[in-house]
């Protein structure tokens, strides 16, 4: 048995063996000094023959020495892996955090500025995260907006300033010539001052329904319509003056079904008209078109007048403004201004193209129902 023994205490290990009757074989010398570990039995066969029984205790060295060995240093790994991982994940996020910090403190600069009055303020390019940089473009965008409105709002208020400045500066004449006894209050003389009087009127109608068209988005009452007899009715109702002016009105209308506020609409087709009718010298020809175009409905508005400049074609929507060809014709500036914004608030389009001696045609187009 002595192989068996010393296989046994190589592997740090108590071995005694039995024979059948329970008496003792062999037995380590240190098996009866330690009865507390445990011991595992097994029988002892050769042959089929069962020829005793092994009793084998593990001592701390060996195999179990080896396991908590094994135990300590994975132990140790773990937390030196996890010490490891940690000291990366703080550098990782030290560097993230500096290449997201740097573009919204960029950010965060430019908003600041731009709350504090500095207008030409812009984040501009920058290097980040995608999200970051569409931030930046859509803050920027933005800014071009505000100061574009804010440009708007100047050239309102400047062009509004000119336009009444002559109606008043005449009324103030006529009324200090008639005081002062310089002019009589003749019937052509309070003519004049009438004619003012009905141009400021007209002013201050225009702006209302500027103000109008501008809050229509909001108010719209959209149903479904036929944009043929919005046009049908436009036409209708500006005839006389086409005859009176001596115009041939020529209609090619077909159904076009939309959603839309027919009263609004009804304004912008009547400008477009209006427009075409002011502009168009005795013995011209406008033309009405309405129809459906891929997908849409459309509607021209085309005369055989002396057409718009090409410097002047990019303006002719901006509010108050009128080109040198319009000078010579009564109105305010911002009827077309009103028909662009109508058709935006019926999530349409307003275009025009014109060459200088060969007419103009606008273009209305709006989604069908």
């Amino acid at each position: 048995m002595s192989p068996a023994l010393d296989l046994a205490a190589r592997t740090g290990a108590d071995a005694r063996i039995l024979d059948t009757a329970g008496s003792q074989v062999a037995v380590s010398s240190g098996f009866a000094a330690d009865r507390a570990r445990p011991q595992f039995r097994a029988p002892v066969v050769l042959r089929g023959r069962r020829l005793g029984t092994a009793i084998v205790r593990f001592s701390r060295t060996g195999l179990a020495a080896a396991d908590q060995a094994m135990r300590s240093a994975l132990a140790r790994a773990v937390i030196a892996a996890a010490g490891l991982a940690a000291l990366l994940a703080l550098l990782s996020g030290l560097a993230v955090s500096r290449h997201l910090a740097r573009p919204v403190a960029r950010i965060i600069s430019v908003i600041r500025a731009r709350a504090s009055g500095e207008r030409s303020a812009r984040v501009g390019q920058i290097r980040g995260p995608g999200e970051l940089r569409e931030l930046a473009a859509v803050l920027d965008h933005m800014a071009d907006r505000l100061d574009r409105n804010e440009q708007l709002r100047r050239d309102l208020v400047a062009d509004l300033a000119h336009e009444l400045r002559t109606p008043v500066a005449v009324l103030q004449a006529g009324h200090e010539a008639l005081l002062d006894g310089l002019a009589e209050p003749t019937p052509s003389e309070l003519g004049s001052l009438r004619d003012e009087v009905l141009r400021l009127a007209r002013m201050v109608d225009d702006l209302q329904t500027l103000a109008a068209a501008d809050a229509a988005a909001v108010e719209l009452t959209l149903h479904p319509c036929d944009l043929a007899d919005i046009a049908v009715t436009a036409a209708d109702s500006l005839a006389a003056q086409f005859e009176a002016a001596d115009l041939a009105l020529l209609r090619n209308i077909r159904s076009a079904q939309i959603l839309a506020d027919p009263r609004w609409l009804h304004q912008v087709v009547t400008n477009l008209l209006t427009n075409a009718l002011k502009f168009t010298p005795a013995g011209g020809t406008v033309t009405i078109d309405c129809g459906t175009s891929d997908g849409r409905a459309v509607l021209h508005v085309t005369d055989t007048g002396p057409g718009i400049p090409a410097a002047d074609l990019p303006r002719i929507f901006d509010r108050f403004w009128r080109g040198r060809q319009a000078l010579r014709t009564s109105g305010s500036g911002i009827g077309l201004a009103i028909a662009a914004e109508l058709t935006r608030a019926h999530s349409g389009t307003l275009t025009a193209a014109s060459e200088a001696g060969h007419g103009t045609e606008m273009t209305l187009t709006l989604p069908l129902a």
